[in-house]
């Protein structure tokens, strides 16, 4: 398949620490990928990377073929969406104005003439109309997660990139973000997700990318790459992999307490 962002060789360095190794990752329409991997591991730079918004130290990104660095803000933002994990507003705009934010992009644009289309359809989609003209400043955390993906979505981009959408979500509103996504990406859009529920990634994912200092150790699809050895190894915690209802992976985590650490294992 035609990749339709393509990372090579992406290291990237922060106050001296490298928090990215060389790492390879492509993205072809019709496909979501998933990022998963411990605290630090590198998922939400790698992500920052692919979107244009972080420079690496070393290797390139390319959006449909060309450099991303190379195409001009505009056609970018029209190209990809990306939702990152703070979405603070700090000024009480209604939720439907917070929404409509989105369609900037498309400004003066022909595709300007769906905005109202598109805002109603991304309302539903993250479950705010019932408190579309309340302020954003007076919403839970939940639901202002659930405003920042609509907005997201209102923008109507073929790539999506999303970083951590489900994280302050109850599970009917993180299987309705993921739903949502999943339902434009096989209608021939993509997406990079990074998500630290193992669970929701092998429900949703085409591929994962497990991610473990700053280098993809494994990538392929999450009966491949959710491997209890595998996984148990790199969150230094055990992990079991088993079979659910209808064919779903379920992955479960030792509730026991560490009380001591890994024999071999740096704590």
């Amino acid at each position: 398949m035609t990749a339709v962002l393509r990372a090579r060789g992406i290291s990237v360095d922060v106050a001296g620490r490298r928090v990215l190794d060389g790492v390879d990752l492509d993205l072809a329409a019709g496909e979501m990928v998933v990022l998963v991997g411990p605290n630090g591991a590198g998922k939400s730079t790698l992500l920052s990377v692919l979107a244009g918004d972080r420079v690496p130290a070393e290797g390139s990104v390319e959006l449909d073929g060309a450099v991303l660095s190379a195409w001009p803000v505009a056609g970018r933002a029209r190209r990809r969406s990306v939702l990152t994990q703070s979405n603070e507003v700090s000024f009480p705009f209604a939720v439907r104005e917070v929404v409509r934010m989105g369609r900037a992009p498309w400004r003066r644009h022909p595709a300007a003439s769906r905005d109202d289309a598109a805002v109603s359809e991304a309302l539903a989609a993250g479950e705010v109309r019932a408190f579309a003209d309340r302020p954003v400043t007076g919403l839970s955390g939940g639901e202002r997660a659930r405003v920042a993906f609509a907005r997201s979505y209102a923008q109507e981009c073929a790539i999506a990139l999303l970083d951590e959408p489900t994280a302050s979500l109850d599970i009917r509103h993180q299987h309705r973000v993921l739903a949502r996504t999943r339902e434009r990406v096989d209608a021939g859009g993509a997406a990079v997700v990074v998500l630290h529920d193992l669970g929701l990634a092998a429900a949703y994912a085409d591929r994962i990318a497990l991610l473990e200092d700053g280098r993809v150790v494994a990538v392929g699809p999450p009966r491949d790459v959710l491997d209890p050895e595998l996984l148990t190894r790199v969150y230094r915690h055990p992990i079991a992999v088993v079979d659910g209802p209808g064919g779903t992976l379920l992955v479960v985590a030792d509730p026991a307490p560490v009380t001591s650490p890994t024999p071999g294992v740096p704590a």
